[in-house]
């Protein structure tokens, strides 16, 4: 199963960040295209502005630039005719290169025609392309009939723009390849994309395996959870069905000859009610951890009369064992909280360390106020704990001793476990320390109220 989620978990992030970016990168990739668009079509106005008929020439008419003619000095302005054959005259031989410097983008080139008697005139001074004779023929034939404006021939791979002023119309085209260069992107665009996945891949990995360690700990509790609850409720269950079948076997004896398998029967049955009220009492606290709205009931609780209280219902108990008792609790210690959940976690602690302590051994109660906090401290001398079973004697249904002696020591594995959830839904903490030279000591914190 956690494998299965693993997978799933991997294949999830592959897709969501395959999906975004593949959105970015077209993103990027329109937007390059449009801005190239753009340019090209700037560079075919720009072209055509030279002849623009809101220039300084005849009213709806196309005129030259600026530098035709010199009217303060009485000079005429060049026709368009003697300004595109200036070049020649001046021994030029090519298109009029286009400007560089001042870190403006190059220009796209364009070339530029003029429609005379049906033919097209190249006009030398805005040209910076040259196109082939049977291209321009089939752009010339193309164009003719389309109205004017900005448009493209993708069977000629050419943009174009068209302006008809005065009876006089002009052309200028421009590669088609200029605005391409959104193909090269997207092939980069690609490459860095499989190269992101990859190393997102190997990063999804290792973090799949960091964020579902909690889950598989969880997935592995549950299941040891269910394994020992089962067990526990097999033992008594079998020993109540043993003692049925006997007593059913004896129709003809009395009650009080069999009083021996019903005492066995209502023992068994009293400790699955034990196991069971656990049980519930973990899914209680569980749930008021999940759901903030369930947190324990927030009275004042004075810990030294629940402290004094446990303490003189266990002296028999530790009378029994043969266990001496010290305290020393310091009076009016008060927190917050639910006074039957922390008296639970008080007859935890104590009962633990009685049961464990050993004959002729001692169990020290301390209750004291440190800064802002209520400490309760339970030390018993006796057999430590050892340092594998130390980080886990707050699990569920764990025994330090590997071997189920419920019936030498009684419980079921869930004491500890009860006390530390109820010490931290009271937002408080419960830690456990064992030597071979001082012994075992739980130190249960719980925030004061003053």
């Amino acid at each position: 199963m956690l494998k299965r989620l693993r997978v799933k978990f991997v294949a999830l992030n592959m897709a969501t960040v395959a999906v975004v970016l593949a959105v970015v990168f077209t993103a990027i990739c329109v937007l390059d295209y449009q801005q190239s668009l753009a340019q090209v079509n700037g560079a075919l106005e720009a072209t055509l502005a030279h002849t623009d008929p809101f220039g300084k020439g005849e009213p709806g008419g196309f005129s030259p630039p600026d530098d035709g003619g010199d009217p303060a000095a009485g000079e005429a302005p060049q026709s368009p005719k003697e300004a595109d054959a200036e070049p020649e005259a001046a021994g030029q031989t090519g298109p009029k290169p286009p400007r560089i410097g001042g870190g403006k983008e190059a220009a796209v080139p364009v070339a530029a025609y003029a429609v005379e008697n049906g033919a097209l005139v190249e006009l030398p001074t805005i040209t910076t392309a040259s196109i082939d004779d049977d291209v321009l023929s089939a752009a010339a034939a193309a164009v003719a009939e389309l109205p004017d404006g900005n448009g493209s021939l993708p069977s000629l791979g050419l943009y174009y723009a068209k302006r008809t002023a005065g009876g006089e119309t002009r052309l200028a085209f421009a590669d088609m390849s200029a605005a391409n260069g959104w193909m090269r992107l997207a092939l980069t665009l690609a490459g860095v994309g499989v190269l992101a996945l990859g190393a997102f891949f190997v990063i999804s990995l290792f973090f799949s395996r960091w964020a579902l360690r909690p889950v598989a700990e969880a997935w592995e509790r549950q299941r040891q959870f269910v394994a020992d609850a089962s067990h526990d409720l097999k033992t008594p269950l079998t020993v109540i069905l043993a003692n049925a079948a006997i007593v059913a076997e004896h129709p003809e004896r009395t009650v009080a000859s069999q009083r021996q398998w019903l005492e066995s029967t209502a023992h068994e049955a009293k400790s699955m009610q034990s196991l069971v009220n656990d049980l519930l009492e973990l899914a209680k606290i569980d749930e008021a951890q999940v759901n903030e709205t369930l947190a324990p009931p927030s009275e004042t609780v004075d810990v030294s009369d629940v402290v004094e209280s446990e303490l003189l219902q266990m002296e028999s108990v530790a009378f029994e064992a043969d266990v001496a008792l010290r305290e020393d609790v310091a009076a009016d210690v008060r927190v917050s909280g639910s006074a039957s959940q922390l008296q639970r976690a008080v007859k935890t602690l104590l009962d633990n360390a009685i049961k464990y302590a050993g004959a002729g051994e001692t169990v020290s109660v301390t209750l004291e106020v440190i800064k802002r906090d209520a400490v309760l401290t339970v030390h018993n001398t006796g057999a430590p704990i050892s340092a594998d079973d130390l980080p886990h004697i707050f699990d569920r249904f764990y025994r330090a001793d590997k071997v189920r002696n419920r019936d030498d020591v009684g419980g079921h594995g869930l004491g500890l476990a009860i006390a530390d959830a109820i010490v931290r839904d009271h937002g408080g903490t419960l830690t456990a320390a064992s030597t071979e030279d001082s012994g075992t000591t739980f130190t249960l914190t719980l925030p004061r109220v003053r």
